[in-house]
């Protein structure tokens, strides 16, 4: 068997006449985890309970994994000679499936929070609590997570460096001695994976030369105000990328429009930043009245034009060759070229700037900071009281204190929303909460 198809756990569970390929029982896997679950309530960009028309993290992860599978199949097709080394569609589709599920309750304001707590103790990242998640903490087996095959688990590395290798020399200033002092800005985490899964790293590139080891966890050196980055992303990684990034930036675009916190206006500034010849190629040039019609069947001629906005960034995905590898899923990686690229950008930007920096977005997004910070000096102060039963046990059994605090972090980075809320209101409001309830 190909050394990635092969998983960690020495005995894996084999079923009297289970038909499935190796990477169709990774979907599988994934789709039936708790933490898959758990993303039907966490916040993608407006918060869950401010609606039920915009994606969550779940349905934004379902569409993830479907623009996979269409980017692999349109680069099998123009790359016919390469079909054999692009993933199969089961597993890019649990690459789509899986790529989100560490990111914990409030969105990215929930990921500063942790990250800032539990800077001295390892830091936190929401890709590196996914691969923690998939190779460690969901209970599919007793020591190996959901045990997913070597391929799986390296296409779902979106970052091949360590925390402690990528983080600033020199922390943020603080303004203040309490947590409603900390600058948003200052305590986002570098792009890697955690320290604690430095062995399911070994264990994932144990495949590949030394040379190709060494060069594939190349990065940009931190200094003491920035963050370093790893440079080097393997074929995989890159389609689940960009089916991320056209996801969110054509179907949060989306939400915008029907949501009415985008217009006209804001599209034709988009239309400023696009190639012409690419978008006539593309038929994108006579979109506009679809996306924003207002009679009664617009929301069939949205519709239409989302599909052309993302068929469009698919069908000029390309591959590109990086000869200094030997292994060909780190050679190759997919691109989108210079003239869909600045597109994209574009309708991420304006997203970015029009809605997740609306005041009334970033309200709540300082207000989910407020309650993962609050829980977790709670959890700190009294686990043995506070934190659950299972949660206890692990908690005793750390042998140091920085494993005490990465066992409470896993715990609220697990909450969802609502989760997180109910915990912070039994803690901290009078007349919330009862003995009765199980959290």
């Amino acid at each position: 068997m190909s050394p990635w198809k092969e998983r960690r756990a020495p005995c894996g569970l084999q079923r009297p006449n289970d038909q499935r390929e190796e990477f169709e029982r990774d979907r599988a896997r994934v789709i039936h985890s708790s933490a898959f679950r758990r993303l039907q309530a966490k916040t993608q960009i407006l918060g869950v309970l401010e609606g039920d028309f915009h994606r969550t993290r779940l349905t934004h992860s379902m569409e993830v994994a479907q623009i996979g599978r269409g980017l692999v199949l349109n680069l099998a097709n123009r790359y016919p000679h390469l079909k054999d080394l692009l993933p199969p569609l089961e597993q890019i589709e649990t690459n789509g499936l899986a790529h989100d599920l560490g990111h914990p309750p409030f969105g990215h304001g929930g990921e500063i929070a942790l990250n800032y707590v539990m800077y001295g103790f390892g830091g936190f990242e929401a890709n590196g609590q996914t691969l923690r998640i998939l190779s460690t903490l969901e209970s599919h087996t007793p020591e190996y997570g959901l045990d997913l095959t070597r391929r799986s688990l390296l296409g779902i590395l979106k970052y091949p460096v360590p925390y402690s290798r990528l983080c600033r020399k020199k922390p943020p200033e603080e303004n203040g001695s309490d947590n409603e002092s900390i600058a948003l800005q200052g305590w986002q985490p570098p792009k890697c994976y955690l320290d604690t899964e430095e062995k399911v790293l070994d264990w994932v590139l144990a495949p590949l030369t030394d040379t190709d080891r060494e060069l594939f966890c190349e990065q940009n050196n931190p200094t003491e105000y920035n963050h370093g980055y790893p440079l080097h992303k393997a074929l995989d990684t890159s389609l689940m990328n960009l089916a991320d990034d056209i996801a969110y930036g054509v179907h949060d675009f989306e939400d915008g429009i029907v949501l009415r916190l985008l217009t006209r206006e804001h599209w034709q500034t988009v239309v400023s930043n696009m190639d012409q010849k690419w978008a006539a190629d593309k038929n994108l040039l006579e979109i506009e009245n679809q996306l924003f019609n207002s009679t009664e069947n617009s929301g069939h001629s949205r519709k239409q034009a989302v599909g052309a906005l993302v068929h469009g960034l698919v069908s000029s995905v390309e591959l590109e060759q990086n000869e200094k590898f030997e292994e060909p899923l780190l050679q190759w990686n997919a691109v989108l070229p210079q003239e869909p690229d600045n597109f994209l950008k574009s309708l991420q930007e304006t997203v970015w700037r029009n809605v997740i920096q609306l005041n009334t977005v970033q309200a709540a997004t300082y207000k989910g900071r407020k309650i993962v910070l609050s829980i977790f000096e709670a959890l700190s102060s009294d686990p043995e009281m506070l934190l659950p039963r299972s949660f206890q046990s692990l908690w005793k059994s750390a042998k140091s204190e920085q494993e005490q605090k990465r066992i409470i972090c896993d715990y609220i980075a697990g909450m969802t929303d609502q989760y997180a809320n109910r915990f912070y209101q039994r803690l901290f409001l009078p007349g919330h909460g009862s003995v009765f309830d199980r959290l």
